[in-house]
């Protein structure tokens, strides 16, 4: 799951991945026109998903030339697929390296890329891939089975920093390659996800690493070498990410010479570069949505796009700390966040209150389960059933002689958290607890979470089309880089975890996932705040612009040669 404040389009991931919060607004991180519906997929042995027409396909109509300047609100932390954890890495990341297969934008069918057509035993523990042949990286070099080995063994490597992969491919006994374009994962149980991560699975080119390098260090990190339609040009510290076009790609080619992520950390600052001309697309803020572009002017020269994806955002708290171990502690928490009050001043409705880790949209989602009112009161009553009072004549909470007080991270980019942090300062003052906000930049807000050295913490998190809530709820996963950062431990609710990844019957999954949900209510490890459109302004000048399932597909926008406004490679 990704991370974000501010947004800029992103896919849905096929694992959870950080976000600022920007509110999900505009990550397009991961929303949806529509109302999700049940997605049903159903993996035929021995044959290729198919193609049905509509399969996404570049347009026979397309014109070649012109760039498309797009905005990051942070600087990613590294392009290495197999370190990478945060949305802003994969922007970038899903346009230069590719896989096995992937779900298409459009028909949500898992199609293939690198692979040719793949097989599946009947007890689901075997997964044959045969590779498409004559396919290189962006250097030149030959992609083979070598480059799928050696990226599954990193992957499973202690030393490289990947536990938030790792979970996904532990049942994996071994991988073997058959010949130099068949590779085959066998799995020790079933995993009702296999298919997508053998398939999906992030390959780096073996040939540029050497035997015993530091794989987390390596130069791949700021340079990175693939086999997608776009290579990296150019990479300006604080200022831009330059891809161009792959001219030596093996399929069919993308319309637009250069894709160029501009690097503003600051989303009214960005919103003016927009407006000026300096950027074509980004993902607005809901009062930029609402108020900041309603001019005639804006109309004429970009199209605005509101969209569902899967993803929310949260408070998270850090249930290693003492203050926050008791879940009472943490109930009261939520019941002091006025997410009606947040929704409407800061979100102006754009947004859905939720309670539980799964998308609201979809059928993992338990709506008999009703988000903890604000109530005040009520919080206090917790607080003092978990031995915090006041001392005689004072005014603040306190604890064995301990005062009630936090440290709340922020990113420093986050519009939306500092609004958050702000309004939840003040309710906790009025109550007798301290909060202090800390803002960080992107890179040491995220190290300080991994690290687990934080009391509490705003985020959001980017969701698959399937969930599989291990890498985020898992008590394995409470480690250090792990996704399970705020420490949750249940014993039932990992016995749930365990039991629905082999379950194959969506139904009896989905009744394994409202019992989790149950559980992680009761303990409020976060307080689930919303799930957001997407809010996109993009310009005019772009043809094919459309709204997906997945969202926006700009690998198939081109614009007409009359209207080009960037000249060559």
């Amino acid at each position: 799951m990704d991370i974000k404040e501010d947004f800029m389009p992103l896919k849905p991931e096929d694992r959870p991945v950080l976000r600022e919060v920007c509110l999900m607004k505009m990550k397009a991180v991961k929303s949806f026109a529509v109302h999700l519906v049940s997605l049903l997929f159903i993996f035929n042995c021995m044959a290729p998903p198919l193609q049905a027409a509509e399969t996404l396909k570049q347009p026979a109509d397309r014109v070649f030339g012109d760039w498309l300047v797009t905005w990051l609100s942070a600087e990613p932390s590294t392009l290495n697929p197999i370190t990478a954890t945060d949305a802003y890495s994969g922007a970038i990341d899903g346009l230069i390296y590719e896989s096995l297969l992937k779900r298409d934008e459009n028909s949500l069918e898992n199609v293939p890329i690198l692979a040719e057509k793949w097989e599946i035993s009947p007890n689901h523990l075997m997964y044959t891939f045969h590779l498409k042949k004559n396919i290189k990286w962006s250097d030149g070099h030959p992609f083979t089975v070598k480059d799928i080995l050696f990226s599954f063994d990193r992957i499973r490597d202690p030393k490289v920093d990947a536990a938030h992969l790792r979970s996904y491919y532990q049942d994996i006994e071994k991988v073997e390659a058959l010949n130099d374009h068949t590779v085959r994962f066998y799995y020790r149980i079933p995993y009702f996800r296999a298919l997508e991560f053998c398939g999906g699975i992030p390959i780096v080119p073996a040939h540029l690493f050497k035997e015993g390098g530091d794989f987390n260090q390596h130069q791949i990190g700021r340079k990175p070498v693939g086999t997608g339609p776009y290579k990296l040009l150019h990479w300006e510290t604080g200022k831009e990410i330059a891809l161009v076009r792959n001219e030596g790609y093996w399929g069919e080619k993308p319309a637009l010479d250069r894709i160029i992520f501009k690097i503003i950390t600051d989303s009214t600052v960005a919103l003016q570069v927009l407006k000026q001309g300096g950027l074509d697309q980004m993902g607005l803020r809901p009062i930029q949505w609402e108020k900041q572009t309603q001019t005639k002017r804006f109309a004429e020269n970009f199209q605005k796009l509101a969209y569902y994806l899967p993803s929310y955002n949260y408070i998270g708290w850090n249930c290693r700390r003492p203050i926050f171990s008791d879940k009472r502690v943490r109930r009261a928490m939520t019941m002091l966040v006025d997410r009606e009050l947040i929704l409407k001043r800061i979100l102006f409705g754009l947004g859905t209150i939720i309670t539980g880790p799964f998308y609201v949209n979809s059928p993992e989602y338990d709506k008999n389960i009703k988000p903890f009112a604000y109530d005040p009161k009520a919080a206090l009553a917790l607080l003092k059933s978990a031995g915090w009072d006041y001392r005689p004549g004072e005014d603040v909470l306190q604890k064995d002689g301990k005062p009630f007080e936090f440290e709340f991270l922020l990113s420093a980019g986050s519009k939306f958290g500092e609004q958050l942090a702000t309004m939840l300062q003040e309710n906790l003052k009025k109550i007798g607890i301290r909060m202090s906000i800390q803002r960080l930049e992107w890179a040491v807000f995220v190290q300080r979470i991994e690290e687990q050295n934080f009391d509490a913490c705003t985020l959001g998190w980017s969701l698959g089309w399937e969930t599989d809530p291990y890498q985020i709820w898992h008590s394995s996963q409470a480690v250090q880089k792990g996704s399970n950062f705020v420490g949750f431990k249940d014993a039932e609710a990992d016995q749930l975890i365990e039991d629905a990844r082999k379950e194959f019957d969506t139904e009896r999954r989905d009744r394994m996932y409202y019992r989790l949900q149950e559980i992680i209510h009761d303990e409020q490890p976060y307080t689930f705040l919303f799930t957001s459109e997407a809010l996109e302004a993009v310009s005019r000048r772009f043809m094919n612009v459309k709204v997906y399932p997945m969202g926006l597909a700009l690998l198939y926008w081109w614009t007409p040669k009359e209207a080009q406004k960037y000249k060559g490679q």
